[in-house]
């Protein structure tokens, strides 16, 4: 073939002529190259879909304890004011003789249980609202809930067990609305789960050095 006849060919015709073997390994390498860079994007998109997903459900999480909390705690400051009333609707029960009560006419007794039954109905009130009562005489102090007055000797019972409660406490769901003011027992036995340890295993090596 003449010189001109060869530069007279077309870039296609010129690609023809190439080796069979030489596009091949061209187009394997750039079909691999391809489908790691493939493998790489679809690896990162899983990640990231993994990663929203795990951030959705910690939001929703979140989301439902905060409705949570906020439904149980919601009534917790008015709760806390409404305990004075309470107090001092016991106060008033508590100020009135014994001996007045038994022998006081009719209007009297009518005031006497009409104070009582409106302290009842408050506490029951509150009680549905997920206040609760703390009166904890006989049991083990809990400075979680009860703040410790005065302590009392009583070899009675277990050193540390509530005997005496000077003021009523109230919690609302795991919280405090006010610690329970009580006596606590001083110097007495100690509680079942302070007994005296078992003796741990014989040591064999011990034994034969003495």
């Amino acid at each position: 073939m003449s010189d001109q006849a060869k530069d007279e060919r077309t870039p296609e015709d010129m690609e023809a002529t190439q080796a069979p073997g030489e596009r091949a390994e061209g187009g394997v390498d750039g079909d691999y190259e391809a489908l790691v860079r493939l493998l790489k994007e679809n690896e990162e998109l899983k990640d990231r879909a993994l990663r929203a997903a795990a951030e959705m459900e910690n939001l929703r999480r979140r989301t439902a304890r905060d409705v949570h909390d906020a439904r149980t705690y919601a009534v917790a400051n008015f709760a806390r004011d409404m305990l004075s009333v309470s107090d001092n609707l016991r106060r008033a029960m508590d100020a009135i003789p014994a001996e007045a009560k038994a022998g006081g006419d009719a209007g009297f007794k009518a005031l006497i249980e009409g104070v009582d039954l409106t302290e009842r109905a408050m506490l029951s009130a509150l009680e549905r609202h997920g206040v609760k009562k703390l009166a904890p005489e006989g049991e083990k102090f809990d400075p979680n809930f009860h703040q410790a007055m005065f302590e009392v000797p009583n070899p009675e019972v277990p050193a540390g067990t509530v005997v005496q409660v000077v003021q009523p406490g109230y919690s609302i769901g795991e919280r405090v609305l006010r610690p329970a003011m009580v006596g606590v027992a001083k110097g007495g036995p100690k509680a079942a789960a302070e007994a005296k340890a078992e003796p741990g295993p014989v040591n064999e090596q011990a034994e034969k050095d003495a």
